[in-house]
């Protein structure tokens, strides 16, 4: 993948964070011929899409440790984009540090907060202190300029390589199953064909009556719909409203899916089809 200054736009994916990041990582295994375009936020990342700078953006949105990614729910409903693709990339971390640096040498660590919690129990280990940074792939980065034996930098094994870093120690998180989801982004939705593995992502508020959440979920229990993911969150700082995040396993065109949305929308208020999409071969075990 071709991290240079973007060329066509109709073949680049873009990412929040700095090169190296995860989402970096995950652009080179889903898309390993397109330019990967790094944009300091999420919003920037959604902009370059839909301002036409790139046809993707790669978006985390969970991870099987540390659970939804920040604030990441707020902002898909002010993305007017679609999701076409999903992808679970196992997290690896390394522990990085200057050429010359050892494990002897070292005595701070500096990565993303998340990144330091899944990695808790090594570092206490080693008796690393934990210093936080904004992202892995900036610590990476701040460990490369200053070049010191005494501090290293918890990131991707391609944090390490872009920044001339060597790694210590590999998979130093504590749990295996460390994995995050990932969502591709684009400005028209996807449809796959029916009878296909699918899944579809939606996002909703319930009306004001009693039971409303119980009433609006009832049809996809009564229509044998698997809902893999429900999420609240407040709006706009109420303790009196929430919006709804959703995943199900199904097809828009199956008739239990089409009852149960049916059902869903008549006890709902602003509901937004957020995409269908390919199931990932993660959910199956077979990735």
């Amino acid at each position: 993948m071709n991290e240079a200054a973007v060329a066509d736009p109709e073949n680049t994916v873009a990412f929040q964070g700095e090169p190296g990041a995860y989402s970096n990582l995950a652009c080179r295994q889903v898309f390993p011929d397109m330019t990967a375009l790094p944009c300091p936020t999420f919003e920037d990342a959604f902009d370059a899409v839909t301002e036409g700078q790139a046809r993707y953006a790669m978006i985390p949105i969970e991870n099987s440790v540390a659970g939804r990614v920040a604030d990441i729910h707020q902002l898909l409903p002010e993305a007017d984009l679609h999701f076409v693709a999903e992808h679970f990339l196992r997290v690896n971390h390394h522990l990085l540090a200057p050429k010359g640096a050892s494990l002897e040498t070292l005595k701070r660590v500096t990565s993303h907060v998340q990144a330091l919690g899944q990695c808790h129990d090594t570092l206490r280990g080693l008796g690393l202190t934990p210093v936080s940074h904004a992202d892995t792939a900036g610590a990476a980065r701040h460990v490369a300029e200053l070049n010191d034996p005494t501090l290293g930098a918890i990131a991707s094994s391609l944090a390490g390589e872009i920044y001339g870093l060597q790694s210590l120690m590999a998979d130093v998180e504590d749990a295996a199953h460390n994995t995050t989801r990932f969502i591709v982004m684009a400005r028209k939705p996807v449809k796959p064909e029916p009878g296909t593995s699918t899944m579809m992502s939606f996002i909703f508020q319930t009306r004001n009556v009693p039971a409303a959440l119980y009433k609006a979920l009832g049809g996809f229990a009564t229509n044998g719909i698997n809902m893999t993911k429900l999420e609240s969150y407040q709006l706009e700082g109420s303790f009196n409203a929430s919006q709804f995040y959703a995943d199900i396993e199904g097809h828009p065109d199956d008739r239990s899916v089409q009852l149960a949305m049916e059902e869903l929308d008549f006890f709902t208020t602003n509901l937004r089809i957020m995409g269908v999409y390919p199931a990932h071969a993660y959910r199956k075990g077979v990735a």
